[in-house]
């Protein structure tokens, strides 16, 4: 029986984590953290002292980007597996994490997106970047988004460059408006719309002369990523490495 705290229990993800982790076969919902401190999550008492995640296995660390790595320093000191979902992790964030947290056990996994079609889409992106002349990112997310770009974006920017994704393009629009081209991601060009009414949506565009591609990814409730986490929590005490990004090495080649 694997042992299971939430971090940011009463946020709207970090409650539905516990009601999934305390409903998993294999699984037991010892305890909750939250700043705020109040009510319960999945009948566990929310804690506002992070000492009550003392003696835990795995804590599922769904804050905000201004917190997690104080979070996850702590949870280092204490010996805690960490499975991430706190977007904002680029390249200099996971940097700064590897040097914070040292070698393992305990192991964190850092995860971008939990749902399973949200990983294979990053994954056909970068089996289709190279072979395209350029590409970009345009990602849609609920108007309370913490960050932007979204971390899924960055993580699938990263992948198409270290795959060989190209930017072999002639662009003379002039920018009349700052911005309007999109921020640079390893290379790639990513537009984040935030509107109400959207959950959490990505395409990927490619072109090359004669022909586009197009891979996108559509999630409508935050039920489709609980497979994931309970993947990650089953799996993070077994991975090789102290720091892990995405779920793709654990779904198999």
């Amino acid at each position: 029986m694997i042992t299971v705290a939430v971090s940011g229990a009463a946020g709207r993800m970090g409650s539905l984590v516990a009601e999934t982790i305390a409903a998993a076969d294999g699984l037991t919902l010892a305890a909750c953290y939250d700043p705020a401190g109040e009510g319960t999550a999945a009948g566990v008492p929310v804690s506002a002292d992070p000492a009550a995640l003392a003696g835990t296995d795995v804590v599922v660390e769904f804050t905000t980007p201004g917190a997690v790595m104080g979070n996850l320093a702590r949870w280092r000191e204490m010996g805690l597996h960490a499975v991430v979902g706190t977007s904002g992790f680029d390249d200099a964030r996971l940097s700064a994490l590897r040097e914070q947290w040292g070698s393992g056990p305990p192991n964190c996994l850092v995860v971008p997106n939990f749902s399973i079609g949200a990983v294979l889409m990053m994954r056909f992106a970068a089996l289709a970047a190279p072979h395209f002349a350029a590409s970009e990112i345009v990602e849609l997310h609920h108007d309370r988004k913490a960050d932007a770009p979204s971390g899924t974006a960055l993580a699938t920017a990263a992948g198409m460059s270290s795959a060989g994704g190209r930017q072999e393009r002639a662009v003379e629009s002039e920018e009349l408006a700052a911005g309007a081209r999109g921020a640079d991601a390893d290379g790639v060009r990513v537009h984040a719309v935030r509107l109400p009414g959207l959950l959490a949506h990505q395409e990927v565009l490619f072109g090359s002369a004669g022909e586009t591609l197009s891979i996108r990814h559509d999630t409508t409730d935050r039920a489709a990523f609980m497979p994931g986490v309970l993947l990650a929590v089953r799996a993070v005490a077994g991975l090789g490495e102290p720091v892990t990004v995405g779920l793709g090495g654990l779904l198999g080649p």
